[in-house]
């Protein structure tokens, strides 16, 4: 009986190693657990730096919340909607400027940019300070490129100065003080800051398109005009459809720059929805409406990229 005793429940006596196939007592961690226990404090992050803000904005939305009239603040429900899409002409002004805007920057920016990575692809002497030259704008803040084209278009100091000293348009006119240049201006700037972007990604999948194309289209007789547009073209198209659809969303986005540039004027002309959006919140101190034009905006952008990536069927095998 004693023996029978001084045996656990595992049948083997006390002191006598463990089977390898013996079950432990005790809290043990189940394998598939184990992964969603090393993500949850990222996953935590997330909520708390993007979850939380994008539901606040909603509920604000809803919401009468402007600091300079308390007494005012409560539940408004759709009225800063309504009020939005049927008593704001300024909303539908800025929103035809974003549309104009984010159309015109994308499009030059990538042909440019296009341009720019086919021809540092190729070979030749100072390849690599070159390329450094062309994606150092990139690394620029908006702050800081503005300030480099204010310079510029400084009536007194800048290039304006000179052109007329040659003849060309007259002394002390400044080209972000005009409706008829400003849009220009504030394009040719932003041009020089965004055009790297394209150029840096067109450049990596160019570089993974096999040599071994082109020579065979050679060996065919294939031009170089028919190798751009049947290998070249096809390849890039996925880079082509993602670096098109995160640079339109940061140029409707845009506000540093022409905030610092033309902070909306003249005469409101080159004010985009984000920018009214700021406007409307930091010096009307109107946050209800504001963040109500924020859900718009971002209800804007969901459709529109949706819509984007289901008609140009990224991912999709067209090779």
């Amino acid at each position: 009986m004693a023996s029978a005793v001084a045996q656990d429940s595992s049948g083997a006596p006390p002191g006598a190693p463990k089977k390898p196939g013996s079950r432990r007592t005790g809290t043990r961690l189940s394998p598939h657990r184990l992964p969603y226990l090393l993500i949850a404090p990222a996953v935590l992050l997330m909520v708390g730096f993007i979850a939380y803000p994008m539901l606040s904005v909603f509920y604000y939305s809803l919401q009468n919340y402007n600091a300079t009239k308390p007494w005012r603040n409560g539940f408004a429900g759709l009225d800063n909607f309504k009020r939005i899409f049927t008593e704001d002409p300024l909303f539908w002004d800025s929103l035809a400027f974003s549309a104009k805007w984010v159309f015109t920057e994308v499009s030059l920016q990538l042909a440019l940019g296009l341009i720019l990575a086919l021809l540092v692809n190729q070979t030749f002497v100072g390849r690599a300070a070159a390329r450094a030259l062309v994606f150092s704008p990139w690394a620029v803040s908006g702050v800081l490129t503005t300030t480099i084209w204010l310079l510029l278009y400084n009536p007194s100091t800048g290039v304006g100065r000179y052109l007329a000293d040659a003849g060309i348009g007259t002394y002390g006119s400044s080209v972000l003080s005009d409706t008829g240049t400003v849009f220009w201006a504030a394009v040719l700037a932003e041009l020089w800051r965004g055009v790297p972007f394209f150029a840096i990604l067109i450049l990596a999948d160019l570089q993974s398109i096999p040599d071994d194309l082109y020579e065979a289209a050679s060996v065919d007789g294939a031009s170089r005009f028919r190798q751009f547009f049947h290998i070249t073209l096809p390849h890039l198209r996925d880079a082509i459809v993602l670096s098109t659809l995160l640079r339109a969303v940061w140029e409707f986005n845009n506000v540093d720059l022409l905030l610092t540039l033309t902070e909306g004027g003249p005469a409101g002309v080159t004010t985009t929805l984000p920018l009214y959006v700021a406007v409307t919140g930091f010096e009307a101190h109107d946050f209800g409406y504001a963040t109500a034009l924020t859900t718009v905006a971002f209800g804007i952008l969901l459709f529109c990229s949706i819509l984007y990536l289901r008609l140009s069927k990224f991912g999709g095998d067209h090779k």
